[in-house]
Formats: C-alpha cells, structure tokens, sequence
C-alpha cells in the first residue's frame, strides 16, 4: 500500500450539521461505555459524506468525541482507502474497479475517458474541480462488470458509450440510477432468459417424480 498522507491545506475547523451531531451520538450509544472507539469507522464516514472528503480538523473532533488518542483516528483514516485524504470533485468522485473481472470486461477503456474527460492522473481535480477519480480493487460486483462506485453507489455493466453518458448526468445535474446500466436483474444472464423458463413451477409429471 502507498503512503497516505494528509493534505497539506486543510480548513480551520469542522462540526458535524445538528443532523450529523443526533446521528453520531445515536451511532456511538449503540457500543458499551469504554468501547465508543468501535465507532471510528462510521463516523469517519459521515464525516466525509458531509464534507466530500476527509479532513484534518474532522479527524480531531471525532478523537474527541470518543475519546480517543488523535493518532488512533489518524491511523484508521490513512489505512482505509475508503477514506479520501485530499479534496476530491464536487459533484463526483469516481472509483473505477481496475481488478481482473472487471478488465477483462473493459475497465481500461473507462480510465482513458476518466484521463480524456477529467485529469490524467488519479486523485487530479478536473479544471472546474467537479470531478475526480481514482483507480481501486474490486468492488464486489464481478458478475457485472466493468464497474463504478460514486459515493455508496455502484454503477454496473458499463461501457465507453454508457459511462460516458453516466457522467453526462452527473455534470447536468440529471437523474442517474445505480445499478445495472443495461437493465438485468441482480447479477442474471444479459440477453433473454433461456433456463427457468416455467415460471408457474414444476409440471404434475415433475411433481409425481419428486
């Protein structure tokens, strides 16, 4: 794993929004007293969820609120790639899976669009700082690959025309849908169906062999 280091400009200071705040208290109620730690991770992540990416001032208030020492925080957010130490695109930052599944499906063709239409390296702000991305490992979603992950979602099944399309929306503001972008269901066949065709069950003659 590279070293992760936090970004050299940081803000002044960060607090969880009134909402953020009632959460992480809820969150960290759910653990007995002397292991609110156990909640570093989800508030990590709403943190980051609330400012975009995740911060040095944010990393001290949630020491604080658990009570823990600030390196601890520290060594949790560099060591989870999930975290992103450095600011990332406004309205999205893309996760593109690079591992075997989804190459051998394409992924290379949608990180020479993420370097043509956003930056040429991974982790670069776009001109507008709208967008960034990044390279990661598998993203659980194998059978549909290539994918993407923005944020909690994923967008599956993806090629040149449909990615580029995907980020389309995204720069206008259009609707977009996670998931499958070509319409299956789950991780079932493309195409048409050719098996479980009898969707009223077992003939009689199937049911008297049973």
């Amino acid at each position: 794993m590279a070293v992760r280091r936090l970004y050299p400009e940081q803000p002044l200071s960060f607090a969880f929004t009134p909402e953020n705040e009632a959460w992480a208290k809820r969150e960290i109620a759910k653990y007995p007293q002397g292991k609110e730690a156990s909640a570093v991770i989800a508030l990590l992540w709403r943190a980051q969820e609330q400012e975009g990416w995740t911060t040095e001032p944010a990393l001290r208030a949630i020491a604080e609120m658990l009570g823990m020492a600030y390196i601890r925080v520290l060594e949790v957010a560099t060591f989870y790639t999930m975290f992103q130490l450095a600011p990332v695109g406004k309205k999205a930052h893309l996760q593109v899976c690079g591992t075997t599944p989804c190459m051998l499906r394409g992924s290379e063709a949608l990180i020479e669009i993420c370097k043509e239409r956003i930056a040429e390296h991974p982790h670069e702000l776009s001109a507008d700082g709208q967008f960034s991305w990044e390279e990661v490992e598998c993203l659980g979603c194998c059978a549909n690959a290539p994918v993407v992950q923005i944020g909690k979602d994923v967008f599956e099944d993806l090629d040149p025309q449909l990615f580029e399309k995907l980020l389309h929306d995204l720069d206008t503001g259009a609707p977009v849908k996670p998931g499958s972008q070509i319409g299956r269901q789950c991780s079932a066949p493309e195409g048409v169906r050719i098996t479980l065709l009898d969707v009223d069950g077992p003939t009689k003659r199937d049911a008297e062999k049973v």
